[in-house]
């Protein structure tokens, strides 16, 4: 995985070079000289390690890893002159300041500063998480401001805040930044070296056993690929999906849509149960009502949750003259600890805690709720590419979510072949 973008002038020469398969064409296209267009070219398949181009007798044709690295620099550049219009349309300009089509006078110095700034919004701390100097990314941010004659940073009590113009210019320079990133990762691929590294935002559901399972099934069948799965709410890991943080979200579906940038693939529905434990009185009973529940305390997830939402607005449960919710938590470590420490009643999937349900830890109470199911899926920018790598992980999360998900007690944790997968 690299940590550094390559130089983007390079990358700019690249493009004008490959789309006029003519060195001459493209010095001219870019007010360079040809042997610095020819330099540009040479230092970047040197750093890539890969033939961008073919050189014959009529012009310079992109090799076949070049041209799938061209798709991936086409993206990026263009995230960067959105970014860079958008931020021109937000902020005000002083005439006489910065250049209209600052874009192509971006740095990667300029851009890794900008990032870092907008995630630390502080300056030392930017410049220790990207390994330079204070001076240097206080000099980097500054120079972006020149260029673009645009305020981007101000002073806080807390220490640095970006205008609306810096943010807008730093989630199109993260995007850029991850399509790039997917470019060098095709590359690696391309050289037998891949170490794609997927980040994944995984809400409850699908942290007990379907990110599990296909995590295993991607670590048994590739040497060098990492996954790394960030757990957090629903807003915050949607927010990193659309900002290029997280190449996914895998887990409950928002209807509607939440925006309109995303694309929701439903994988399954998912129906939830009231659930207590074994020991419960209600456990040994044939069938209860809402009424007998209502004497036990509950455990309730947060109202901004599909099953808070059901539990709220379905079974008004917070509507009640003496409502029985006196924990609110989506911690399923501390529900399991409380409901087999008491007599308390949840409500959640059983897939969420299908590890519990087979142990006998957990038990879910007999009593239907109807229309509860929720669907599981996939969260992905609705521009998203995925690599081949990346595509490999999606096929094993589809494919372990149609053979493994419906009645929880008909699964075991062993009921996925490797080989259903091939």
């Amino acid at each position: 995985m690299r940590l550094t973008p390559p130089n983007f002038r390079h990358l700019r020469v690249f493009r004008e070079v490959a789309l006029c398969r003519s060195v001459s064409v493209a010095a001219e296209r870019a007010h360079l000289s040809q042997p610095a267009v020819t330099q540009a070219v040479a230092k970047l398949e040197k750093e890539l390690k890969v033939p961008l181009f073919e050189r014959r007798r009529d012009g310079m044709y992109v090799t076949e890893i070049g041209a799938v690295f061209l798709r991936r620099v086409e993206s990026a550049l263009d995230h960067l002159m959105t970014g860079t219009r958008e931020a021109a349309r937000l902020g005000a300009r002083e005439k006489g300041r910065g250049f209209v089509d600052f874009d192509r006078l971006l740095t990667a110095a300029q851009l890794r500063a900008l990032v870092a700034v907008s995630e630390a919004k502080n300056f030392s701390m930017a410049a220790r998480n990207i390994g330079i100097s204070q001076p240097s990314i206080h000099r980097a941010a500054r120079n972006l401001e020149r260029l673009s004659g645009l305020k981007l940073f101000e002073s806080a009590h807390e220490g640095i805040s970006l205008t609306p113009a810096a943010h807008v210019l730093a989630q199109r320079t993260k995007l850029a930044l991850a399509e790039l990133q997917q470019g060098f990762d095709e590359i690696d691929d391309y050289l037998g070296q891949d170490s794609t590294h997927i980040v994944v935002g995984a809400l409850p559901l699908a942290r007990t056993h379907l990110l599990p399972t296909a995590i295993d099934l991607m670590v048994r069948n590739s040497e060098r690929v990492q996954i790394r799965a960030v757990d957090g709410r629903y807003d915050e890991l949607l927010h990193g999906v659309r900002q290029g943080d997280l190449d996914f979200l895998v887990g409950a579906l928002r209807h509607p849509a939440p925006v309109d940038d995303i694309i929701q693939e439903p994988l399954f529905d998912d129906p939830l149960a009231i659930v207590a434990g074994p020991q419960h009185p209600l456990a040994r009973k044939s069938s209860v009502t809402l009424e007998d529940m209502l004497e036990y305390p509950w455990v309730a997830p947060p109202k901004s949750t599909p099953a808070g939402s059901y539990l709220y607005d379905t079974l008004r449960i917070g509507q009640l003259p003496r409502t029985p919710v006196r924990v609110v938590s989506s911690s399923l470590v501390l529900l399991r600890g409380l409901l087999t420490t008491g007599n308390y009643i949840t409500i959640i999937s059983l897939n969420q805690i299908r590890h519990e349900y087979e142990q006998g830890v957990l038990v879910p109470l007999p009593i239907e709720l109807a229309d509860s199911a929720r669907t599981i899926g996939l969260t992905y920018r609705r521009d998203w590419r995925p690599t081949r790598t990346q595509r490999q992980f999606l096929s094993y999360i589809r494919t372990v979510s149609g053979m493994a998900y419906g009645d929880p007690s008909a699964l075991s944790n062993n009921s996925i072949a490797t080989d259903a997968i091939e």
